[in-house]
């Protein structure tokens, strides 16, 4: 960990925990900051604000005075889920407070150098395809991120010797400064997250910051496919490296001849990649990219491409009971990532789809689902689902309180043969905490059926 003077003495507001936020106070509290909390939950159930007492770090809980703007804050680190249009955060940009999240801190200390993932879709197997490379060429990559390690834990671990291999989120590449990778793959990008960012616009500009800071002595890894990715590009300094499942492509990754390609190397035969869905193809070509730029070998990537099923919470295999085989995609939290989770299936689909409304209608899924067979809905979008499943000639449909309840019912609507398949196309926010709350109970609800 570098041992950065940057924050010595100065006034900093750490706004929401979570782990990322009981992660930024200690460590600005360990590097001489004076550092004050701020966090909704009051104090009496708030574990980890007890914890940051302890240690001397002021703490204000239970609410969120908006007149603690006025006390003279040089910084603040956001919690990545608070939106800009918060009454906190738009008076602290009235007084020209800088806002930054965690993962700004996470860089500013770390001896090792990072590869960053961001996107719409497949930014969680694309990370994890990438650390499991590094892993087998050894490289000794430590994963962090929006995949569930808090970035700063991490850096304050790495060392030279190390590289950071981290998921980000628009949320937080909205909050960097310096943030500058090595690598940076940029998977997709699709329409999402406009209750957060309020326009398509925003929401690309909040993606195209994984870049804005690199020069042409690092990488930028881009899906070739997609226009507007390719446009995106165009504003980097970094080096291109396209990807592309569609056709050969210069300096880059691609499919030719049944085998992926780097450049002009074969890496390996596509029947050999065990994955899943033609989905993670995308996910796949990046990955391999991201290993070669830094040195990894072919036997490396092949003994990865040819073991790794998937992880949790996409496209996860869970188990077959009755004659049913049951997939959690909990992570399928759009449109999108229901559409490519059906299109990975040829057998009959029940499909459990429901959660948060944004706002938004599901007509795009409408063509994805001829070969869903039976419907079970749940959560605040459960009607309009519904709507769209009836007009595409979905006879059964069958309305439920929760994914717990969901998938009982599944094995009422389906048949010896059939796939019983999680996809909710909704975040998970009306009814449960987490994405990975949901697909866990989802699992639990599997493994109790006899």
């Amino acid at each position: 960990m570098k041992q950065i003077k940057t924050y010595t003495h100065k006034k900093i507001l750490v706004l929401g925990l979570a782990k990322s936020g009981v992660s930024a106070a200690s460590l600005l509290h360990r590097l001489g900051a004076f550092v004050t909390v701020n966090d909704m939950k009051p104090l009496s159930e708030n574990p980890e604000a007890q914890g940051l007492l302890e240690q001397g770090i002021t703490v204000i809980c239970g609410e969120h005075p908006i007149e603690l703007m006025d006390q003279g804050f040089e910084l603040i680190v956001k919690n990545p889920g608070i939106p800009y249009h918060n009454p906190m955060i738009e008076r602290a940009l009235e007084k020209g407070i800088p806002i930054i999240t965690e993962v700004e801190l996470a860089y500013q200390i770390s001896e090792a150098p990072f590869v960053a993932i961001t996107g719409t879709n497949g930014k969680t197997t694309t990370t994890t395809l990438v650390f499991e490379m590094l892993r087998e060429g050894r490289k000794s990559p430590l994963i962090a991120g929006n995949i569930g390690t808090v970035a700063s834990d991490v850096a304050q671990e790495a060392t030279a010797e190390n590289m950071v291999v981290i998921e980000l989120s628009s949320f937080q590449l909205m909050g960097i400064d310096r943030f500058n990778p090595f690598i940076a793959i940029l998977t997709n990008l699709y329409e999402a997250h406009l209750d957060y960012h309020g326009n398509l616009s925003d929401y690309w500009k909040a993606k195209a910051n994984i870049t804005k800071n690199q020069t042409e002595d690092e990488f930028l890894i881009v899906n070739v496919d997609q226009e507007q990715v390719v446009e995106l590009a165009k504003q980097s300094k970094a080096q291109i490296i396209p990807f592309s499942t569609k056709k050969i492509v210069d300096n880059g990754a691609y499919v030719k001849d049944g085998a992926i390609w780097f450049m002009d190397e074969k890496i390996m035969a596509m029947e050999d990649i065990v994955l899943p869905g033609e989905h993670n193809l995308e996910n796949i070509l990046s990955s391999v990219a991201a290993a070669k730029l830094s040195g990894v070998d072919n036997e490396a990537i092949f003994k990865v491409l040819n073991s790794f099923k998937g992880v949790k919470h996409r496209l996860q295999f869970i188990a077959e009971k009755e004659g049913r085989k049951f997939y959690n995609d909990s992570k399928a939290t759009n449109i999108l990532a229901t559409s490519k989770a059906l299109a990975a299936f040829n057998e009959p689909v029940v499909l459990l789809a429901g959660g948060l409304d944004r706002g938004n209608e599901f007509d795009e899924l409408r063509p994805y689902l001829e070969q869903v067979k039976a419907l079970v809905t749940f959560g605040q979008t459960a009607g309009k689902i519904e709507r769209v499943a009836s007009e595409a000639g979905i006879k059964s449909i069958i309305r439920v309180d929760n994914v717990e309840k969901a998938v009982p019912a599944a094995i009422e609507l389906s048949s010896p043969g059939d796939v019983v398949l999680l996809s909710p196309a909704c975040a998970s926010w009306d009814q449960y905490k987490t994405f990975e709350v949901r697909g866990d109970i989802f699992i639990e609800a599997v493994h109790k059926l006899k």
